[in-house]
């Protein structure tokens, strides 16, 4: 049985870290920079962009702006709590699609 907060964990959070280090790259930033904003390896965010990790899930129009928002404040330094951010994107998402809640 793989629980909800299993799924999570192992899809949710990186997908959501891999779309926020596209992002990321989109507004010019280096993957040494991107680590460093996201408080990871540059391994993990080499990963995330080559696709090798984070990958399995496909957000929605809503998901993805909230994660542009963020990848702008980001950039932009205005980002007081990323961790806090990043649940209410989970929050949102896991609102969005069932399979997250349910398992």
């Amino acid at each position: 049985m793989k629980l909800p907060c299993q799924m999570i964990v192992w899809d949710v959070l990186p997908a959501i870290r891999a779309a926020i280090a596209e992002e990321l790259v989109n507004y010019g930033l280096s993957q040494q920079e991107i680590a460093r904003e996201l408080d990871m390896a540059p391994s993990a965010v080499s990963q995330y962009l080559s696709k090798k990790r984070g990958y399995r899930i496909v957000f929605d129009e809503d998901v993805k702006q909230s994660i542009r928002v963020l990848a702008e404040d980001i950039k932009a330094d205005n980002v007081d709590d990323l961790a806090g951010r990043i649940c209410r994107i989970c929050k949102q998402l896991r609102s969005d699609e069932q399979q997250c809640i349910d398992g």
